[in-house]
Parts: structure tokens; sequence; C-alpha cells
């Protein structure tokens, strides 16, 4: 048996032997530092994979911190020159063909993003998991080649659109490969799978992001990221609403 455990610490198994993983409030603070910035400016395209067709729009996103974002539709020619701005929990939509700003509040946020799989409350988020969740490595699985630990997570904030998460954690890079997200009630509402993942400064981030609504019929929705910048000066007068006329 002396023998035995010598192995196990030797190989480097011990943790798994005595049925320790990670801690999950640790896990949820490197996926932060990963994916969560001061700022960004990125541009991205979202192909909206329906049963017969695909529709993609490009978009170009600024964002502050987790409590201002700001977002223009450059394409298609129809939707160009749609913004919409977030501050704090606060939505406004402007539609050129209109010519209106009208305000998204409360159940209306969690409404299909131009009939996408994204909510705008998923288009908008941007604040750190180890501030709304708590989280428990419940085991560990392999998922696209890369070993993962599953992370469970449940919110401790109150007024939040999945009330549970589970996570699978590429053990090496630290960001999730793919994620179900639940309501308060235990019902599945999306899953998510994050692929071509690279490098950028000391961040590992996502060139791709695909959302499954699994209440909705359609092959889901990717978000393409297409350009990305961190931290750079962001402009305020971008986050206000003279903005979404201009």
């Amino acid at each position: 048996m002396k023998k035995l455990l010598l192995v196990f610490i030797i190989t480097g198994f011990t943790p798994l032997l005595f049925g320790q993983y990670p801690d999950g409030k640790d896990i949820l603070r490197k996926i932060d530092d990963n994916m969560i910035s001061e700022n960004r400016y990125y541009e991205s395209s979202m192909i909206i994979h329906g049963r017969r067709t695909s529709l993609t729009f490009k978009l170009k996103t600024w964002t502050a911190g987790d409590t201002k974002s700001f977002t223009e539709y450059l394409f298609p020619v129809r939707e160009k020159g749609t913004k919409m701005l977030k501050l704090d929990d606060q939505l406004w939509i402007y539609s050129p063909s209109a010519d209106r700003i009208i305000q998204i509040a409360g159940h209306m946020l969690r409404q299909s993003v131009m009939g996408s799989d994204l909510s705008y409350e998923d288009l908008m988020e941007d604040s750190k998991l180890s501030e709304q969740y708590n989280a428990k490595v419940s085991g560990e699985e392999v998922v696209d080649g890369r070993k993962c630990w599953i992370v469970d997570l449940t919110a401790f904030v109150p007024e939040i659109a999945y009330h549970r998460k589970k996570l699978w954690v590429d053990q090496e890079r630290n960001i999730p490969l793919q994620e179900e997200l639940f309501a308060k009630s235990g019902t599945l509402l999306k899953r998510t799978r994050l692929s071509e993942i690279r490098r950028i400064n000391e961040r590992w981030y996502p060139g791709k992001i695909l959302f499954k609504d699994m209440l909705k019929d359609g092959q889901g929705t990717e978000l393409v990221i297409d350009e990305i910048r961190f931290n750079i000066e962001v402009p305020d007068h971008i986050f206000s609403k003279a903005s979404l006329k201009k």
C-alpha cells in the first residue's frame, strides 16, 4: 500500500485519489482574468442558423467595465445604424428606420436579439462570474481533446438570467469550452460551445461562441469575434444617449 501511495504522489494523482478537486472560486477568478477587462472594443459577426437558411449580422461594440456597453450594427443594410446602449441595468435601442429610441427593461431583456439564440442580456452581459456565483468542482471530462474540470455554479445574487450554470473548464487555459445554463426551476435554457481559443497578450479568449436556445428550433447562433482589443481608452461620450442618433 505504501508503494502504491508513493506511485500516486510521484505521478501527480494524489488529489484524485482522495477525491479532492481545485477550489471552484479560484477557477472562476481565473476565468474572469481571461474573459473580463476594464474596457474593450471588438467587431463581431452574429450568424443565425435557421432550419433552412442562415442570416449574418456585423456589429462593433465598446464596453467599459460591466456597467456600460455600446453596440452598432454595420450589416445587413436594412439594419445598418441600429444601436444599443447599456447603462447599468438599463438598455436603449435606436432604430434608424423608425428614427426613434426604445427602452428595453425588465423581462423584455430576455427577449431574442434579431431572432437569434441570444437574448439582450446575453449580448450585453459582461460581469465577473466570481461576483455572481458560488462554484464547486464536481468532476472532470475531456472536451474537444482538452482535459476539463466540471464546475457547478449557483447564483448568490438576485435577478440574474441564469440561476445555475454548469461549465466544462479547460484545466490548463482556465477558459470554459462548454456551458449549460439553467433557470431557477432547473430547466435547461441554453447551451454554449466556445472554440478557436487563442492567446491574446496574457489571456486566453475564444474566437467563436455557439449559442443554442434549448427552447426553440434552429441550429443555434454563432458569435464570431473578428477583431478584439482589450484595455483601450474609450471616450465617455460613446456611452451617452446622444450617441444613439449620431
